[in-house]
Protein backbone atom coordinates (compact mmCIF):
# COMPACT_ATOMS: atom_id res chain seq x y z
CA UNK A 1 0.00 0.00 0.00
CA UNK A 2 1.53 3.57 -1.27
CA UNK A 3 0.57 6.42 0.32
CA UNK A 4 -0.12 8.50 -2.40
CA UNK A 5 -2.90 5.56 -3.27
CA UNK A 6 -4.68 6.35 0.35
CA UNK A 7 -4.56 10.09 0.05
CA UNK A 8 -6.21 10.08 -3.09
CA UNK A 9 -9.02 7.66 -1.28
CA UNK A 10 -9.05 10.74 0.95
CA UNK A 11 -9.12 13.40 -0.84
CA UNK A 12 -11.80 11.91 -3.16
CA UNK A 13 -14.22 11.60 -0.03
CA UNK A 14 -13.54 14.82 0.61
CA UNK A 15 -14.30 15.74 -3.03
CA UNK A 16 -17.01 13.89 -3.67
CA UNK A 17 -19.50 14.55 -0.21
CA UNK A 18 -19.15 17.79 -0.09
CA UNK A 19 -20.56 18.30 3.63
CA UNK A 20 -18.47 15.54 4.47
CA UNK A 21 -15.63 16.84 7.37
CA UNK A 22 -11.96 15.73 7.77
CA UNK A 23 -12.03 13.82 10.71
CA UNK A 24 -14.89 11.37 8.61
CA UNK A 25 -13.93 11.23 5.74
CA UNK A 26 -10.33 10.45 7.53
CA UNK A 27 -12.29 7.57 9.22
CA UNK A 28 -14.33 6.22 6.09
CA UNK A 29 -10.24 5.87 4.63
CA UNK A 30 -9.39 3.81 7.13
CA UNK A 31 -12.12 1.77 6.67
CA UNK A 32 -11.40 1.65 2.84
CA UNK A 33 -7.85 0.60 3.61
CA UNK A 34 -9.45 -2.76 6.07
CA UNK A 35 -11.79 -3.74 3.53
CA UNK A 36 -9.66 -2.92 0.19
CA UNK A 37 -6.15 -4.09 1.26
CA UNK A 38 -5.54 -7.53 1.95
CA UNK A 39 -3.40 -8.51 5.00
CA UNK A 40 -2.38 -11.91 6.87
CA UNK A 41 -1.39 -10.66 9.95
CA UNK A 42 -2.85 -7.97 12.65
CA UNK A 43 0.67 -6.47 12.77
CA UNK A 44 0.53 -5.94 8.87
CA UNK A 45 -2.87 -3.95 9.35
CA UNK A 46 -2.01 -2.22 12.30
CA UNK A 47 1.01 -1.16 10.01
CA UNK A 48 -1.38 -0.19 6.99
CA UNK A 49 -3.81 1.64 9.21
CA UNK A 50 -0.49 3.71 11.07
CA UNK A 51 0.46 4.03 7.17
CA UNK A 52 -2.76 5.66 5.94
CA UNK A 53 -2.97 8.13 9.35
CA UNK A 54 0.25 9.32 8.48
CA UNK A 55 -0.45 9.77 4.57
CA UNK A 56 -3.84 11.81 5.29
CA UNK A 57 -1.72 13.71 7.90
CA UNK A 58 0.09 15.21 4.72
CA UNK A 59 -2.87 16.52 2.83
CA UNK A 60 -3.05 19.80 3.40
CA UNK A 61 -6.34 19.22 5.63
CA UNK A 62 -7.00 19.99 9.04
CA UNK A 63 -4.86 17.52 10.78
CA UNK A 64 -6.46 18.70 14.45
CA UNK A 65 -9.73 16.56 13.69
CA UNK A 66 -7.91 13.72 11.69
CA UNK A 67 -5.85 13.07 14.72
CA UNK A 68 -8.08 12.61 17.29
CA UNK A 69 -10.86 10.79 14.93
CA UNK A 70 -8.30 8.32 13.72
CA UNK A 71 -6.94 7.54 17.23
CA UNK A 72 -10.50 6.88 18.48
CA UNK A 73 -11.44 4.91 16.02
CA UNK A 74 -8.25 2.82 15.88
CA UNK A 75 -8.99 2.50 19.98
CA UNK A 76 -12.29 1.42 19.56
CA UNK A 77 -11.82 -1.45 16.62
CA UNK A 78 -8.75 -3.05 18.02
CA UNK A 79 -10.23 -4.12 20.77
CA UNK A 80 -11.21 -6.63 18.63
CA UNK A 81 -7.79 -8.44 18.79
CA UNK A 82 -8.50 -9.66 22.23
CA UNK A 83 -11.79 -11.15 21.56
CA UNK A 84 -11.14 -13.89 19.08
CA UNK A 85 -8.23 -16.38 18.02
CA UNK A 86 -8.54 -15.98 13.85
CA UNK A 87 -7.22 -13.31 11.89
CA UNK A 88 -10.15 -13.28 9.50
CA UNK A 89 -12.56 -13.07 12.19
CA UNK A 90 -10.78 -10.38 13.93
CA UNK A 91 -10.48 -8.54 10.53
CA UNK A 92 -14.32 -8.90 9.85
CA UNK A 93 -15.03 -7.54 14.10
CA UNK A 94 -12.84 -4.67 13.14
CA UNK A 95 -14.76 -3.50 10.23
CA UNK A 96 -18.21 -4.36 12.01
CA UNK A 97 -16.87 -2.07 14.48
CA UNK A 98 -15.31 0.56 12.04
CA UNK A 99 -18.85 0.80 10.65
CA UNK A 100 -20.56 1.04 13.81
CA UNK A 101 -17.91 4.04 14.52
CA UNK A 102 -18.33 5.55 11.66
CA UNK A 103 -22.95 6.03 12.16
CA UNK A 104 -22.24 7.28 15.40
CA UNK A 105 -19.98 10.02 13.76
CA UNK A 106 -22.69 10.60 11.56
CA UNK A 107 -25.16 10.72 13.60
CA UNK A 108 -23.41 13.20 16.19
CA UNK A 109 -24.21 16.30 14.26
CA UNK A 110 -27.60 16.09 14.15
CA UNK A 111 -27.37 15.39 18.19
CA UNK A 112 -25.42 18.43 18.75
CA UNK A 113 -27.90 20.74 16.81
CA UNK A 114 -30.51 19.65 18.95
CA UNK A 115 -28.52 20.19 22.24
CA UNK A 116 -28.11 23.92 20.92
CA UNK A 117 -31.63 24.32 20.07
CA UNK A 118 -33.04 25.97 23.61
CA UNK A 119 -30.08 28.28 23.68
CA UNK A 120 -31.43 30.14 19.95
CA UNK A 121 -34.42 31.88 21.27
CA UNK A 122 -36.48 34.30 19.15
CA UNK A 123 -34.85 37.93 18.87
CA UNK A 124 -31.32 36.70 19.43
CA UNK A 125 -28.21 38.27 17.93
CA UNK A 126 -25.50 35.79 17.83
CA UNK A 127 -22.07 35.87 16.78
CA UNK A 128 -20.35 33.36 14.95
CA UNK A 129 -17.11 33.06 13.44
CA UNK A 130 -15.65 31.06 9.91
CA UNK A 131 -17.76 28.56 8.84
CA UNK A 132 -18.69 25.28 10.87
CA UNK A 133 -20.87 22.58 9.30
CA UNK A 134 -22.51 21.80 12.98
CA UNK A 135 -22.92 25.49 13.68
CA UNK A 136 -24.53 25.83 10.45
CA UNK A 137 -27.08 22.72 11.28
CA UNK A 138 -27.57 23.79 14.55
CA UNK A 139 -29.02 27.13 13.34
CA UNK A 140 -31.02 25.78 10.20
CA UNK A 141 -33.08 23.65 13.18
CA UNK A 142 -33.66 26.56 14.95
CA UNK A 143 -35.16 28.67 11.88
CA UNK A 144 -37.12 25.29 10.64
CA UNK A 145 -38.65 25.67 14.50
CA UNK A 146 -39.76 28.95 13.50
CA UNK A 147 -37.52 30.98 15.57
CA UNK A 148 -36.47 34.43 14.46
CA UNK A 149 -32.71 35.48 15.23
CA UNK A 150 -29.67 37.11 13.61
CA UNK A 151 -26.32 36.05 13.00
CA UNK A 152 -23.26 37.87 12.03
CA UNK A 153 -20.26 36.07 10.68
CA UNK A 154 -17.23 36.92 10.31
CA UNK A 155 -15.47 36.65 6.87
CA UNK A 156 -12.79 34.54 8.56
CA UNK A 157 -9.61 35.72 7.02
CA UNK A 158 -7.08 34.60 5.14
CA UNK A 159 -9.60 31.86 3.48
CA UNK A 160 -12.19 33.61 3.42
CA UNK A 161 -14.75 30.81 5.02
CA UNK A 162 -16.84 33.12 6.62
CA UNK A 163 -18.48 34.00 3.14
CA UNK A 164 -19.81 30.33 2.22
CA UNK A 165 -21.44 30.02 5.81
CA UNK A 166 -22.97 33.49 5.03
CA UNK A 167 -24.44 32.67 1.49
CA UNK A 168 -25.78 29.16 3.17
CA UNK A 169 -27.42 30.99 6.20
CA UNK A 170 -28.98 33.37 3.74
CA UNK A 171 -30.33 30.21 1.69
CA UNK A 172 -32.11 28.75 4.54
CA UNK A 173 -34.20 31.86 5.12
CA UNK A 174 -31.90 33.10 8.37
CA UNK A 175 -30.97 36.68 8.79
CA UNK A 176 -27.63 36.96 8.51
CA UNK A 177 -24.85 39.74 8.34
CA UNK A 178 -21.50 39.50 7.35
CA UNK A 179 -19.04 41.37 9.28
CA UNK A 180 -14.99 42.07 8.98
CA UNK A 181 -13.14 40.11 11.33
CA UNK A 182 -11.62 43.28 13.15
CA UNK A 183 -15.22 44.52 13.81
CA UNK A 184 -15.94 41.91 16.08
CA UNK A 185 -15.40 43.94 19.64
CA UNK A 186 -17.94 47.03 17.45
CA UNK A 187 -20.53 44.13 16.78
CA UNK A 188 -20.10 41.88 20.12
CA UNK A 189 -21.36 44.61 22.06
CA UNK A 190 -24.70 44.34 20.89
CA UNK A 191 -25.04 40.48 20.55
CA UNK A 192 -26.32 38.17 23.18
CA UNK A 193 -24.19 35.27 22.31
CA UNK A 194 -21.23 33.37 20.42
CA UNK A 195 -21.87 30.26 18.92
CA UNK A 196 -18.75 28.57 17.50
CA UNK A 197 -17.38 25.26 16.00
CA UNK A 198 -14.43 23.62 17.25
CA UNK A 199 -11.25 21.68 14.54
CA UNK A 200 -10.40 19.96 18.32
CA UNK A 201 -10.74 19.92 21.91
CA UNK A 202 -8.11 19.21 24.37
CA UNK A 203 -7.76 17.65 27.41
CA UNK A 204 -8.45 20.85 29.50
CA UNK A 205 -11.70 21.73 27.70
CA UNK A 206 -10.26 24.31 25.59
CA UNK A 207 -10.51 24.28 22.03
CA UNK A 208 -8.27 24.25 18.70
CA UNK A 209 -10.38 26.34 15.83
CA UNK A 210 -9.92 28.64 13.11
CA UNK A 211 -7.70 31.89 13.34
CA UNK A 212 -9.51 34.62 15.38
CA UNK A 213 -11.47 32.39 17.99
CA UNK A 214 -9.22 33.38 20.96
CA UNK A 215 -9.35 37.22 19.96
CA UNK A 216 -12.86 36.72 19.77
CA UNK A 217 -13.47 34.59 23.03
CA UNK A 218 -11.00 37.23 25.22
CA UNK A 219 -13.86 39.92 23.93
CA UNK A 220 -16.72 38.02 24.42
CA UNK A 221 -15.39 37.14 28.22
CA UNK A 222 -14.90 41.33 28.73
CA UNK A 223 -18.09 42.24 27.17
CA UNK A 224 -19.73 39.55 29.72
CA UNK A 225 -21.44 37.25 26.41
CA UNK A 226 -21.38 33.45 26.86
CA UNK A 227 -19.25 31.49 24.68
CA UNK A 228 -20.72 28.28 23.01
CA UNK A 229 -19.26 25.36 21.47
CA UNK A 230 -20.46 22.97 19.43
CA UNK A 231 -18.63 19.99 18.47
CA UNK A 232 -18.81 16.17 17.87
CA UNK A 233 -16.69 14.54 20.97
CA UNK A 234 -14.53 12.51 18.09
CA UNK A 235 -12.54 15.79 18.43
CA UNK A 236 -12.04 14.97 21.38
CA UNK A 237 -8.01 15.46 21.56
CA UNK A 238 -5.21 13.91 24.25
CA UNK A 239 -3.33 17.38 24.25
CA UNK A 240 -2.87 19.59 26.95
CA UNK A 241 -1.19 22.83 25.64
CA UNK A 242 -0.75 25.58 27.86
CA UNK A 243 -0.35 28.26 25.27
CA UNK A 244 -0.43 29.11 21.45
CA UNK A 245 3.26 28.15 21.38
CA UNK A 246 2.43 24.46 23.01
CA UNK A 247 0.24 23.98 19.80
CA UNK A 248 1.82 20.74 17.41
CA UNK A 249 3.09 23.01 14.80
CA UNK A 250 0.79 19.92 12.26
CA UNK A 251 -2.25 21.39 13.63
CA UNK A 252 -1.01 25.35 13.29
CA UNK A 253 0.20 24.83 9.50
CA UNK A 254 -0.49 22.85 6.20
CA UNK A 255 1.68 19.96 5.69
CA UNK A 256 3.14 22.28 2.23
CA UNK A 257 3.72 24.16 4.62
CA UNK A 258 5.96 22.42 7.11
CA UNK A 259 7.97 21.40 4.13
CA UNK A 260 8.88 25.10 3.46
CA UNK A 261 10.97 24.97 6.78
CA UNK A 262 11.32 28.44 7.90
CA UNK A 263 7.80 29.26 9.97
CA UNK A 264 9.17 32.48 11.68
CA UNK A 265 6.63 34.22 8.54
CA UNK A 266 3.74 32.06 7.55
CA UNK A 267 0.58 32.51 9.38
CA UNK A 268 -0.80 30.08 11.57
CA UNK A 269 -4.23 28.82 10.55
CA UNK A 270 -5.85 27.78 14.39
CA UNK A 271 -5.56 29.16 17.71
CA UNK A 272 -5.92 27.66 20.99
CA UNK A 273 -8.83 29.11 22.97
CA UNK A 274 -8.27 28.39 26.60
CA UNK A 275 -11.40 26.75 28.90
CA UNK A 276 -11.79 30.20 31.06
CA UNK A 277 -12.95 31.87 27.86
CA UNK A 278 -15.52 28.80 26.99
CA UNK A 279 -19.31 28.85 28.72
CA UNK A 280 -20.59 25.58 27.84
CA UNK A 281 -19.93 22.91 24.86
CA UNK A 282 -22.57 21.46 23.12
CA UNK A 283 -21.64 17.51 22.16
CA UNK A 284 -22.98 14.14 21.65
CA UNK A 285 -22.24 13.25 25.11
CA UNK A 286 -24.33 16.04 26.35
CA UNK A 287 -23.93 19.52 27.84
CA UNK A 288 -20.68 19.68 28.64
CA UNK A 289 -18.49 22.28 31.05
CA UNK A 290 -15.08 22.60 29.94
CA UNK A 291 -13.91 21.09 32.92
CA UNK A 292 -15.99 17.95 32.10
CA UNK A 293 -14.16 17.48 28.60
CA UNK A 294 -11.20 15.23 30.43
CA UNK A 295 -13.79 12.82 32.23
CA UNK A 296 -14.93 12.43 29.08
CA UNK A 297 -11.97 11.42 27.66
CA UNK A 298 -11.13 8.56 30.38
CA UNK A 299 -14.15 7.41 29.27
CA UNK A 300 -13.71 7.18 25.44
CA UNK A 301 -10.16 5.60 25.90
CA UNK A 302 -10.69 2.85 28.94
Amino acid sequence: MKKEEVQEIFLKFLREEEDVSAGVAAIKTLLTVIENYKVATVRELDLNLQLAVDAMRHCDQPVAAISSGCELFMRFITLAKLDVKSFEECEQIMLQRGRIFLETLLEARGKVAKQALPFIVDGCKIVTHSRSRVVLQAMIEAAKANKRFQVYVTISSPDNSGIRMHKELEAAGIDATLILDASLGYILEHADLVMLGAEGVTESGGIINKIGTYGLAMAAMELKKPVYVLTESFKFSRIYPLNQRDLPNEFKYLSSVLKSGDLSKQHPLVDYTPPAYITLLFTDLGLLTPSAVSDELIKLYL
